[in-house]
């Protein structure tokens, strides 16, 4: 295996790393929003959300899609604004961008 061939197959197992991490991520704080809401309606101490800017950074990483598909699995983050919009157009430029690379590359 070549060079080239190994800088793929990195970029196949991040891609795929931070598919899981996104989507697991999404699910897990959409898990601690449940328990915070009753947890707060008992007067008990909440748990540490997943900040939204973690949220970005996972999508920017190569976990758009993960991220886009976690947010309407779980009905997590879909009434904010700054998701509906900025998750899929991150998804969009890394799409472009790949679509790029490939075809430079190979043409």
């Amino acid at each position: 295996m070549g060079p080239q061939e190994l800088i793929w197959a990195a970029d196949l197992v991040l891609l795929a790393a931070m598919t899981a991490v996104g989507f697991l991520v999404m699910g897990l704080d959409k898990g601690i929003a449940r328990k915070n809401g009753a947890r707060s309606a008992q007067g008990k101490a909440t748990r540490r959300r997943v900040p939204e800017r973690t949220l970005f950074l996972i999508a920017a990483l190569g976990g758009s899609l993960a991220v886009l598909l976690g947010m309407y699995t779980f009905r997590h983050k879909t009434k904010h604004w700054y998701f509906v919009v900025g998750v899929p157009a991150i998804l969009a430029a890394q799409l472009a961008l790949g679509w790029l690379v490939v075809t430079r590359l190979m043409g």
